[in-house]
């Protein structure tokens, strides 16, 4: 098997252009979420139509993380059964779970800091840590 460096991700053939508006069946905490990510997704050109399907993904995991939290927020991370046990509130689970899949997808979309670092996006061909330029 070969070694070498592993092939530098660049910009997309058809990436966006511009920034489409939030879809409107989207949670009002979700199109905020739409709203700050994808202009920089445009402008690192790392984003093309047929993906934004991962953009709803992501923004809606955001949206139902900050409900979930103001819902542990408001009740407590604990209630009280109707047995007199104390119990982790439902909502607990919908945090995690919310979490743990916007940071998925967030770092599928390269908007963490360790996906920066691996997804560098920019214009094709425009590669100036390439020493073989635009062969």
């Amino acid at each position: 098997m070969a070694r070498g460096r592993k092939a530098v991700v660049t910009a997309l053939d058809g990436a966006l252009s511009v920034a489409p508006n939030p879809p409107s069946w989207l949670p009002s905490h979700a199109k905020a979420e739409w709203r700050r990510v994808m202009p920089q997704l445009v402008v690192d050109r790392k984003i093309a139509a047929h993906e934004l399907g991962t953009v709803e993904a992501y923004c809606l995991a955001v949206a139902n993380m900050r409900t979930a939290e103001a819902i542990v927020s408001k009740d407590g991370p604990t209630y009280v059964s109707p047995t007199g046990e104390l119990k982790r509130h439902p909502a607990t689970t919908l945090v995690k779970e919310a979490v743990e899949a916007s940071r998925r997808l967030a770092a599928e979309l390269g908007l963490t800091p360790a996906s920066r670092t691996k997804n560098k996006g920019g214009a094709a061909g425009n590669d100036d840590d390439d020493a073989l330029g635009d062969i």
